[in-house]
């Protein structure tokens, strides 16, 4: 945590660490991480709130809890940009980190792949790597998605490649 911010650090030190590895096809011992998993997005989400800081709401999609959807934000001078947001537990979780999609805005950054995958290759995934089995989903959204957006948002909208949704529909009524 050398060389982070004393709020990361801080943010960091307060989503609790998972104790179980295991991934979609270990079975009960997979139901066990799942819950897991549910209280340390709890925690990420209270933790958020209580700061004035929300900006995300992610569901397990299917009940093995292998399908994730939500919506995530960012506000930037003032305006709140909402994308939807989505992932697959991989086979080999805890071990491979989750590639969190942001499809609606796919192809606008270089900083993306294919299907609105964000790039988190060379900042997040050794520490993901470094941090297995304790980082669960609540930590590849506080440490890959959220400076994602902080990086990339601005730059996508003072480019002109987002346009803000009242923006959108103000054009598209001209």
């Amino acid at each position: 945590m050398e060389g982070w911010d004393p709020s990361t650090k801080s943010t960091l030190t307060r989503i609790p660490l998972l104790t179980t590895k295991a991934g979609p096809r270990d079975g009960d011992a997979w139901k066990q991480r799942l819950k897991e998993e549910y209280k340390s997005l709890i925690a990420y989400t209270q933790m958020n709130k209580s700061n004035d800081n929300d900006w995300f709401r992610i569901s397990a999609s299917n009940p093995e809890g292998t399908r994730w959807t939500g919506k995530c934000w960012y506000v930037h001078n003032l305006l709140k940009y909402e994308f939807d947001l989505q992932f697959d537990i991989p086979i080999t979780y805890p071990a491979t980190a989750p590639e969190l999609e942001l499809p609606e805005i796919d192809g606008k950054t270089q900083k993306m792949y294919r299907g609105g995958k964000i790039c988190l290759t060379v900042h997040f995934k050794p520490l993901w790597a470094k941090n297995s089995p304790r980082f669960g989903i609540a930590h590849a959204l506080c440490l890959g998605l959220a400076p994602w957006l902080a990086a990339e948002i601005p730059i996508l909208v003072d480019s002109g490649m987002i346009k803000h949704k009242d923006d959108a529909a103000s054009s598209a009524e001209s």
